[in-house]
């Protein structure tokens, strides 16, 4: 069967890339080795390389894990849509019509 492709918009591209730097970063500011932070994550170097640079083939749960691996960074995640204000405009005008 072959893979499915997913068409990433280039600001997202962008975004992932950045987030991958960011990753890379973190791990190194702890001086945990490349080496280490695979090992811990139960994935291969080259696939640290991969989240590192912010590949979009990358699942969202190696990302996790290797969050993780960084000494429990993965509660970073919570983050993600928390205040969505945008959302919350929405949810409030359409209440405000209800009534």
């Amino acid at each position: 069967m072959a893979k499915k492709t997913v068409k990433i918009m280039r600001s997202t591209e962008n975004i992932l890339k950045q987030m991958g730097e960011q990753i890379k970063l973190a791990r190194l500011r702890r001086g945990i080795s490349a080496t280490l932070a695979a090992e811990r994550a139960g994935i291969s170097r080259s696939t640290l390389w991969n989240v590192e640079k912010g590949n979009s083939s990358v699942s969202m749960g190696v990302y996790a894990a290797v969050l993780h691996a960084i000494n429990g960074m993965d509660k970073d995640l919570l983050l993600i849509a928390k205040d969505d204000e945008l959302g919350r405009k929405l949810q409030d005008i359409e209440l405000l019509k209800k009534k």
